[in-house]
């Protein structure tokens, strides 16, 4: 057994081939175990078990910086890195996290919860290494998938003309989470089908054995190297030649010899140089292999009916029904629901690639064209089309709907993914109108009322999985002659504090008033605040909102701004985020960590100020 906490680079470069294909074996074993037992990302890890070896023993870490774009594909790197014996601890409450993170370990040098940021990163890190006379080399992995996003071509334009010393491992899988799409999917599709390996082996073999450790010979060397990384690229031209970067490959990416080799040729030319691998997701897993989109991730328990499958089920319903209904999404058709519209409405089902940006500003544009567009997206990547929604849809109330999954807590993937942001990135957008529904059937009203009755920016936020049942008798027919269902549900038995909330945690909000001797006020429409709940709210001596997001600049701070502009002079208090990022741990976990549980609610409810 090769895998243990001591491993490192001196340890894997000593390593013979049949050696580090043993050590690949135990990584896969590794990893499949535990990520069956824990949950997480399966069919992107397996599939760069070689490269990680191969890389480890090219780069000696921490000396050598390498980043992951994104770090759901960094477990074998974690598991080569000192955090073997902690690896089951794997996404749980107080765990090793599901991606990489510097305060975690000197190995990781750089977080990577979202995509196409490598590249920018790697080349500041470089730059900055070269500004303190720091020896060391830089890499940096990323998948084709992420280069759909217009950062990672950001990056690419810088940094071809530094100069400076970094490879980039394109890790070219043909998948994001589905499969690649869009003109550089094209592009690497040809290169992938008319590949020749870029020097024949026995060239490779010739050129690196020559190589000394140290002294005068390595300059020969590495002109000789560069002299045969000209002769290795692809027609003499490629995207990455004319962007100022050395190409080599395709690579394939499960030859351990060849992509030491290309790796290592890469490190010593100690200019920008991609190295462009060939991977299959999931390798050495054959469910994996055969239906890679369906183990990108692997959940301990799927419930059988989830808000993203209801709101796709509905939106391919409502888009048979009017041919201006158009779905758009970045790379996560299956994930949000929208395969289902896909099969249904083909023509105007769009996929932008892992592009939230571009998403949102061509959402605009069907919009401006008298199109019905649906963007949905998780919360945690809506904040990457923040200036999208401000510029080129609120302003001039261009009718853009965003379907905000994953809305609130989502547990395991810690502070990279939580979706407590939206709601104040949308509140402070004039022309944005914010829905939390807090059942299916809700859903299904909400996403008709974004879809025809809201003008400029309309968004429905709900949580991941499914729903938690909300009593009609706790929330149903006390308010809805004073206000329309639609925008609050109140239940008072005129007590003397009034709580307040909106979406997932409603039912359990219920269940704590019943219990706590409270009434209830649930907001559908979240913002702007709807006038009838500030009608209610003002005969209160106490209002306690509890909110599943961030408090500052969050729907609690709305409302207490409404309840004071009304003169309001009761006990007004809050209960949510507060300074501080959601950590890792279960849904469940973290509604207890903030005082979101039932148990939570009735402590609050009871206690006195």
């Amino acid at each position: 057994m090769y895998l243990n906490d001591s491993i490192n680079h001196d340890k894997i470069s000593k390593m013979s081939v049949s050696q580090l294909k043993a050590l690949c074996r135990e990584l896969r074993s590794c990893i499949l175990r535990t990520v069956y037992e824990n949950g997480g990302h399966l069919s992107s890890n397996l599939g760069t078990v070689e490269l990680t070896v191969a890389l480890h023993y090219v780069f000696d870490v921490p000396r050598d910086k390498i980043l992951w774009d994104v770090g759901h594909q960094a477990y074998a790197h974690k598991l080569l890195t000192g955090r073997y014996s902690r690896f089951v601890t794997l996404r749980k409450k107080g765990g090793i996290s599901g991606f990489t993170r510097r305060g975690e370990s000197e190995a990781d040098a750089f977080i990577s919860g979202h995509s196409s940021t490598s590249v920018s990163a790697a080349l500041g890190i470089a730059a900055a290494m070269r500004i303190k006379d720091e020896s060391g080399a830089v890499a940096a992995v990323i998948g084709d998938g992420a280069f759909t996003g217009g950062m990672a071509y950001e990056g690419l334009n810088n940094a071809g003309k530094s100069g400076l010393p970094l490879t980039l491992i394109l890790n070219d899988n043909a998948m994001s989470i589905g499969k690649s799409t869009g003109a550089f999917a094209r592009y690497l599709a040809h290169i992938r089908s008319t590949r020749r390996y870029y020097c024949a082996k026995e060239h490779f073999k010739t050129a690196l054995s020559s190589l000394p450790l140290v002294g005068e010979r390595m300059e020969r060397a590495v002109r000789a190297a560069k002299s045969i990384l000209k002769d290795a690229l692809y027609d003499n031209s490629t995207l990455f030649e004319n962007l100022g970067f050395a190409y080599i490959g395709p690579v394939f990416g499960h030859d351990l010899e060849n992509l030491i080799e290309a790796l290592s040729l890469a490190k010593l030319t100690e200019r920008p140089c991609v190295v462009h691998v060939f991977t299959s997701k999931g390798k050495g897993y054959k469910p994996a292999e055969e239906n890679p989109g369906e183990y990108h991730a692997v959940v301990k328990s799927k419930p059988r009916l989830c808000y993203s499958e209801v709101f796709g089920r509905e939106l391919e319903r409502l888009g048979k029904l009017d041919g201006r209904i158009c779905a758009v999404t970045a790379a996560m058709k299956y994930a949000t629901g929208l395969n289902y519209f896909k099969e249904s409405c083909p023509a105007r089902f769009f996929d932008a690639g892992i592009a939230e940006q571009h998403s949102v500003t061509f959402a605009a544009g069907l919009a401006a064209e008298g199109m019905l567009p649906v963007f949905a997206v998780y919360s945690t990547f809506l904040q990457r089309g923040f200036d999208q929604i401000i510029h080129d849809c609120a302003i001039e109330k261009t009718h853009v709907v965003l379907a905000i999954d994953r809305a609130g807590f989502v547990g395991e993937d810690g502070e990279t993914h939580q979706g407590v942001f939206d709601v104040p990135m949308l509140r402070m957008i004039p022309n944005a109108v914010i829905l939390a529904p807090a059942s299916f059937e809700e859903l299904r009203q909400c996403l008709k009322r974004a879809l025809y009755d809201i003008e400029g920016v309309a968004a429905v936020r709900y949580p991941k999985g499914s729903e938690n049942t909300v009593s009609a008798d706790n929330l149903g027919a006390a308010g809805a002659a004073l206000i329309p269902a639609r925008e609050l549900a109140y239940s008072g038995k005129h007590n003397k504090t009034l709580a307040v909330s909106y979406g997932r945690i409603s039912a359990a909000l219920a269940a704590a008033c019943s219990e706590a001797g409270a009434d209830l006020l649930r907001l559908v429409r979240i913002s702007p605040v709807p006038e009838g709940a500030i009608d209610i709210a003002a005969g209160y001596e106490r209002v306690v909102f509890f909110e599943e997001g961030i408090l500052r600049g969050g729907a609690a701070e709305g409302f207490a701004a409404a309840l004071t502009a009304r003169g309001y002079r009761g006990d007004y208090e809050t209960v949510g985020v507060s300074d501080r990022f959601v950590p890792m741990g279960t849904v469940e976990e973290q509604l207890e960590m903030f005082g979101l549980d039932k148990s939570g609610i009735i402590s609050r409810l009871t206690s006195e100020r």
